[in-house]
């Protein structure tokens, strides 16, 4: 097995512990637990959901292929799956969640099947094991751009799709059932909050990585009051 356990969404998914998402302008929206996610307005809930890719720090494109694919000891308390692999997890994880709520919603209390995400890393279903490393640094940049493009694509159209159905739903639908063979019942507004919370929390294990592998992102400069100078025509 590897050594990727603690920082799976299993980890804190009931009471939302271990979230460590950053608030303040332009970044993530401030941590929240799943109940309390669950208690926001409908519409709130959902444009929440639908923000998505948006909660992904964008220092993730700086990565080298080296870095994208570095595992981390548990001391150094920034999850320790790789970065390939946490943003495959999220792929796979809205796959299956918008599922489940479909099937909630059309069927009567379907039983919804579980998915080993550890099975998932082992069986490299992520690229993350490979051998070596592209000669051509270029190259080599592109092939880590386009499997992370492949991930955030799938996440970003799944999420605004599924955000626009949920927006159709009575509320009488959020509140049908599945039934989960671990955890019972689960309501569609409950699917909801807890995948909403699932992304929120591996976006703060990701901004964690790379604060360590990057160093602490960068303050944009402040542009003076009064206009940028003689060559610019802000001021007026």
């Amino acid at each position: 097995m590897s050594d990727t356990r603690t920082e799976g969404c299993c980890q804190g998914s009931a009471k939302g512990e271990n979230t460590g998402c950053c608030g303040g302008a332009g970044g993530p929206p401030a941590a929240m637990t799943v109940d309390e996610l669950k208690a926001l307005p409908t519409l709130q809930l959902i444009s929440r959901y639908r923000r998505g890719i948006e909660n992904f720090d964008r220092r993730v494109f700086e990565l080298t292929e080296e870095q994208i694919d570095m595992a981390f000891l548990p001391d150094a308390g920034v999850g320790r799956w790789p970065v390939r692999v946490l943003i495959g997890h999220c792929a796979d994880a809205d796959l299956a969640s918008v599922h489940r709520m479909r099937r909630a919603v059309a069927e009567d209390q379907p039983l919804l099947s579980n998915w080993d995400e550890d099975a998932f890393v082992d069986a490299n279903l992520y690229g993350n094991r490979h051998e070596g490393y592209a000669a051509d640094a270029e190259a080599d940049h592109a092939r880590v751009m386009h499997a992370l493009g492949g991930h955030m694509a799938v996440i970003h159209t799944l999420r605004q799709w599924t955000g626009a159905w949920l927006t159709t739903l009575e509320e009488s639908q959020l509140d049908r059932v599945a039934m989960h063979p671990e955890k019972g019942e689960q309501s569609v507004r409950t699917m909801l909050a807890m995948y909403t919370w699932h992304l929120e929390h591996h976006a703060a294990f990701l901004r964690r990585k790379l604060d360590r592998m990057l160093g602490p992102p960068v303050e944009p400069e402040k542009v003076a009051a009064g206009g940028c100078g003689g060559g610019c025509a802000c001021k007026g």
